[in-house]
């Protein structure tokens, strides 16, 4: 999950980078202030021996395909064995710098798992190992694991990625009547079919189910259908629940008898209490204060085909094998190759390039996916929870290459940056920045404050509120449900959801309370209002900031209870 993302980034996570202010301009007008009158046939001449210079002054090596688009700079000599013997010491030493507790990691080449090691600690201040059969919530690794699970019923003719979702579930609706009757499955995965950025997210903080969630979204404004990029949890659950339907099946029980049965990823589950019961499991370890710390358990049930999966590196090996097989295992094909490049394939423009010598990120259906620095394929997906996961694969198809990183700490850059470096040695024979330093650096906005009264400060003279009891009372919201305002020692105390949460509401200033969001995706410090509304001399209505990205956050008197 983690729907604080710009572009998924992380939830979607392609590569972050945000580039250091160069010098080189000021150096640049330096120089020609010194040399004002550097002529044209100096310039001529600077030209003529560059161009008398032997051709092999500097040239890469280029691997000519059997197709232009095959063309590539050709991998480092020695490159895999490079980077599997830097492995260890890069996943300590970025352990070490970031104080995540535990990682797992394996690499797959040619058809083996060829590297599968245990790092640091299940749980901070207990002494159980990570090894390779570690369990961990690998976040929003799932929606890839769920993409081939679609490609598998695509081979077996169940559904196509161009079928309608409504074709499937028949009171399925959204906002706009055209995108309910023409959404389809693959709309849905690649993150493309209007609805807004974490749409959902916040009804499952509040304790609604997969059902409830779904049927709701139909409130919600959606931008532009095929023409945008959102990352949303509830999309791809919706396009998996489809292709359930279609198979007339739970989609547990679908991704079980598809892919991790016959891989044989007998630790790998859709369910959360599959996760509970594994004794060899990391916990949860969130980034508060500056150091991780083992506070929270987060049951992603109502979004399983989005950020619900748990597994260990030993089964995702397994898989990463079959995508590098072309949907075959151990010889036998499960998906045709054609299926899987559907979902590999560019299909929404995740990243737009920020200049023309950029390149730019695209997301297939429920993969990353573009073009590395040396001109070859990837593709990937990383995972999150703020409150204490960061999970991330790469496949470098050229290479016959796969890597997968768990780790048991919230993202702050772990296993992309351990991915990205591996990922440089084997192409290049080295890292080519601080993957880590960059990665970090960008993940840290993750950490802001949510809320329009974080990092404010209460009015030294408020004016002052009515009555406390005018506030109490039941209230609608058709898009979040009915909330109730209670009061109790002299304090007003919001109740919402099907969960009850309880927020405590501190007057603020006149109509206006202080709440702190209870919600994994409200950091430390967050503070949002609670603002009252009057009509006729009576509070009939109220709006919390937190809740409404988009616009559907007021709730109006009921008149019973």
């Amino acid at each position: 999950m983690l729907s604080r993302t710009a572009g998924s980034g992380l939830s979607a996570a392609s590569t972050i980078w945000r580039p250091e202010k160069s010098t080189s301009s000021h150096k640049h007008q330096d120089i020609t202030t010194m040399r004002p009158h550097f002529d044209f046939y100096a310039l001529t001449l600077a030209i003529t021996l560059a161009l008398m210079a032997p051709a092999h002054a500097y040239e890469p090596t280029v691997k000519a395909g059997a197709e232009p688009a095959l063309d590539a700079i050709a991998l480092a000599d020695h490159g895999l064995t490079t980077a599997l013997a830097a492995l260890p010491e890069l996943v300590n030493n970025t352990l070490e710098r970031s104080g995540v507790p535990g990682a797992a990691v394996a690499v797959v080449h040619e058809g083996k798992t060829i590297f599968a090691q245990g790092f640091g600690v299940r749980q901070m201040g207990r002494h159980e190992p990570v090894d390779p059969s570690t369990v961990f919530q690998i976040a929003s690794i799932s929606k890839s694991l769920t993409a081939t699970v679609i490609a598998m019923a695509v081979t077996k003719d169940v559904v196509s990625w161009d079928d309608p979702v409504l074709r499937y579930l028949p009171k399925f609706k959204l906002s706009d009547p055209y995108v309910t009757a023409h959404a389809t499955i693959g709309d849905f995965m690649a993150h493309r079919s209007g609805l807004p950025l974490a749409a959902g997210d916040e009804l499952e903080d509040l304790g609604y189910g997969r059902e409830q969630v779904i049927e709701r979204l139909s409130q919600l404004p959606l931008d532009a259908f095929r023409n945008s990029y959102h990352y949303a949890n509830f999309g791809t659950t919706i396009a998996a629940v489809a292709v359930a339907a279609a198979a007339n099946k739970p989609w547990e029980k679908l991704a079980a008898e598809t892919l991790f049965e016959p891989l044989g990823m007998q630790s790998t589950s859709t369910l959360h209490a599959d996760y509970v019961a594994r004794e060899n499991r990391a916990v949860l370890h969130a980034y508060e204060g500056g150091t991780f710390q083992p506070l929270y358990d987060r049951d992603p049930d109502a979004q399983a085909p989005a950020g619900g999966v748990s597994s260990n590196v030993l089964d995702l090996a397994k898989w990463m094998k079959f995508l590098l097989a072309d949907g075959k295992h151990q010889g036998k094909p499960l998906a045709t190759p054609a299926s899987l490049l559907a979902a590999l394939s560019p299909r929404s423009l995740s990243g737009p390039p920020r200049t023309p010598l950029a390149r730019s990120q695209f997301y297939g259906y429920g993969f990353n996916v573009g073009t590395t620095a040396g001109g070859h394929t990837t593709f990937g997906h990383s995972g999150a929870f703020l409150l204490g996961a960061g999970t991330a694969f790469q496949i470098l198809p050229a290479a016959g290459v796969g890597i997968v990183v768990l780790t048991n700490g919230s993202p702050v850059g772990v296993p992309e940056s351990i991915n990205a470096s591996f990922m440089d040695m084997v192409q290049f024979g080295k890292p080519l920045r601080d993957w880590y330093g960059a990665y970090h650096a960008n993940m840290m906005d993750f950490y802001d404050p949510e809320g329009d009264l974080a990092g404010k400060t209460r009015p030294e003279d408020p004016l002052p509120a009515q009555p406390l009891q005018a506030y109490t009372g039941y209230y609608e919201n058709a898009y979040f449900g009915t909330a109730r305002i209670v009061l109790e020692d002299d304090t007003l105390a919001l109740i919402i959801g099907p969960g009850k949460q309880r927020l405590t509401m501190s007057h603020w200033n006149a109509d206006t309370f202080a709440v702190t969001p209870q919600t994994e995706n409200a950091p430390p410090g967050s503070q949002s209002s609670v603002s009252f509304l009057m009509d006729d001399n009576k509070i009939n209505a109220f709006a919390v900031n937190y809740l409404d990205q988009n616009g559907l956050a007021t709730w109006h008197r009921r008149s019973t209870p």
